[in-house]
């Protein structure tokens, strides 16, 4: 069954790329305008799936705390992991290629990817899309800050304003009082066009991985011994280390479930949209997005036969 789902979602994610491939390579966009679809990407529609995702559940007290050690755990995680593979590869930092392969091992697919399988795999504990969207903004607070510094080999990103003022924290200051407040804003024009931003985060993302690989020798996405070593770090070791710390928490089940599931999802395309902003490492960054994207297929469902380790 995970193996269908895999595929299934796999296949169309790729689908959703194809254009982007065909657009660039026919010369109707030019290569130096991709780093625009990022910018409206990053600052558009993902702040709406912010505020979509947590359109998704009512709140209860009991749900917010469960987000609360939910964040917890997610930015421990990935920290933690960022921190040990900035120490461990921080001598090959002059090379953009270390300093991409650092923010590819640690944040994955928990949105784009995570969020169809979670729908599947999970189809009775829809607050499993919720965590997916807490997994996200934790991802992208660090994303912001410690990964933009990482990718940029610059401290300056790594200040408060960056970390309270981007994006998703922005959308979470709205997504926030609505949730509490228990207000729906579905069903008119304003929440409908938040809510078809939102779902327009997919296909966005993959259209813009397709741009660039455009611009690259597919060759190198097979033969680049970098691109195993991620697929190693990410989609092998994250979720090992993440069923030993599920293993021993005691939270619910289908907590600990979303949480693994989430840290065996591929290198996610957000890498490919900081390094474009940034304009550092833009093709090993599709690489590693494409190699991540398509190896998933393989590795979800192996690593999903240990989910039932998970008590």
């Amino acid at each position: 069954m995970e193996f269908l789902i895999t595929v299934t979602t796999v296949g169309v994610m790729l689908m959703y790329s194809a254009p982007g491939y065909a657009l660039v390579k026919s010369g109707k966009i030019k290569s130096e305008s991709i780093s625009a679809f990022a910018t409206v990407l990053m600052y558009v529609c993902q702040s709406c799936l912010v505020v979509y995702s947590f359109q998704k559940v009512d709140y209860t007290p009991q749900l917010f705390k469960n987000m609360l050690i939910f964040f917890v755990m997610a930015v421990a995680m990935q920290a933690l992991l960022l921190g040990g593979y900035y120490f461990l590869f921080r001598k090959r930092y002059k090379n953009v290629r270390w300093r991409i392969a650092t923010i590819a091992g640690v944040f994955g697919n928990c949105a784009f990817m995570g969020v169809p399988i979670l729908e599947h795999l999970l189809p009775h504990y829809p607050t499993a899309v919720v965590f997916s969207a807490v997994y996200s903004i934790s991802m992208n607070l660090l994303g912001w800050t410690l990964a933009s510094a990482i990718i940029a080999n610059d401290k300056k990103y790594i200040r408060p304003r960056n970390f309270f003022f981007n994006p998703s924290m922005i959308a979470l200051y709205v997504a926030l009082p609505l949730f509490f407040t228990h207000t729906y804003i579905g069903g008119n024009v304003f929440g409908d066009a938040v809510f078809l931003l939102a779902r327009m985060t997919t296909p966005l993302c993959m259209l813009i991985m397709g741009m660039r690989l455009a611009t690259v020798p597919l060759s190198k996405v097979v033969t680049s011994k970098l691109n195993y070593f991620v697929l190693l770090m990410k989609q092998f070791i994250m979720p090992l280390i993440g069923l030993v710390v599920v293993y021993f928490l005691p939270v619910e089940h289908n907590m600990k479930l979303t949480f693994y599931i989430i840290c065996c999802c591929p290198v996610a395309s957000v890498v490919l949209n900081y390094s474009e902003m940034i304009g550092e490492g833009q093709d090993t960054a599709a690489n590693l997005v494409l190699f991540g994207t398509f190896s998933s297929i393989i590795t979800i469902p192996v690593m999903m036969t240990l989910s039932g380790l998970i008590k």
